[in-house]
């Protein structure tokens, strides 16, 4: 039997998921069905941003989140979270500056018998918009250990290869409508944006009874969040912000849409002068040709060469 909807903060707002996972023990549900593992030990390290756009500083949280997780085979691992919930086209350079910014962290280690050693990265992207080609809803992309002929090397993984390369999860949240398929599709319909209120983009619609029991703590904490003025302030932040950089956007491809026009006419008519430039070299060459043909003809009626080009520069 369908009960009445229940209204959600819409976690694809980086102040609504910031709540979600500052509870800890539900950071621990969310990310262990997100990653596949169950987390004996979760720190959350949230990145704050600054940014300023035409001479207004706004800060939100990008949901660069820094999670580590100890493992229970021992060793630790880093979660990275991002949300990006528009596409720019400076997307994948963000990106790869922050992965490359982990990479080199100093806090991005563990100990280990007196040892520091690096800790393995995973990547979890959630993205607002679709890829070109893959439709599904989660992408897990997984590293192989393979041999030169291409055959699988089983065994325990190396400390170096773990630390230079890493696994990555890409969440596209506008394939998640409908999906219901497994666990990982069940906890992610919480960011089904076809279940956005019309009147207010910062809540969902949901119905409890499509989540089961142990995802109830991730509705209730959502539910929470509605209510706290924070998370509401910062959602309409991020709106603004949004908002700012999409004008830019915009803006920047009038930029290069003017400028590529402006090279195209340029590049247009230096072709012009060269061709034009051809063609004057092509009637000297040929005017050339004449004059050479009339100097070989005066020199056979017995006038020397030196002579006939002589009179020839006389009457110039």
């Amino acid at each position: 039997m369908s009960t009445e909807p229940t209204r959600i903060a819409n976690p694809i707002y980086d102040g609504a998921f910031k709540y979600l996972l500052d509870d800890n023990r539900i950071a621990k549900l969310f990310l262990s069905t997100i990653i596949g593992e169950e987390i004996e030990e979760l720190t959350f390290r949230p990145t704050e941003h600054r940014m300023d756009i035409e001479h207004r500083s706004v800060t939100v949280f990008r949901m660069d989140f820094s999670a580590r997780i100890r493992l229970p085979g021992g060793g630790a691992m880093l979660v990275i979270l991002e949300i990006q919930k528009a596409k720019f086209a400076t997307d994948i350079m963000r990106f790869r500056k922050y992965l490359g910014s982990q990479y080199s962290s100093k806090e991005n280690v563990y100990a280990d018998g007196g040892r520091q050693r690096a800790m393995p990265i995973l990547s979890v992207y959630f993205l607002g918009h679709g890829l070109d080609h893959i439709h599904h809803p989660v992408i897990r992309v997984a590293r192989q250990y393979l041999d030169g002929a291409g055959q699988a090397l089983p065994g325990a993984r190396e400390e170096f290869i773990e630390s230079l390369t890493h696994d990555s999860v890409i969440i596209q949240i506008p394939h998640l409508k409908d999906r219901r398929q497994n666990d990982i599709e069940c906890l992610l319909g919480i960011f089904d944006q076809s279940q956005k209120d019309p009147m207010d983009a910062h809540t969902l619609s949901i119905r409890e009874e499509d989540y089961p029991k142990k995802f109830q703590p991730v509705i209730r904490r959502l539910i929470k969040a509605i209510s706290e003025p924070r998370v509401r302030e910062t959602m309409e932040v991020e709106d603004d912000y949004l908002e700012d950089l999409e004008d830019m956007e915009r803006a920047v491809a009038k930029m290069e849409a003017r400028l590529s026009a402006v090279i195209e006419q340029k590049e247009a008519a230096l072709q012009q002068k060269e061709a034009a430039l051809q063609q004057k070299e092509a009637v000297i060459e040929q005017k050339e040709a004449m004059l050479q043909k009339a100097v070989q003809a005066l020199v056979a009626t017995g006038i020397s060469e030196a002579e006939v080009r002589e009179k020839l520069v006389a009457s110039l």
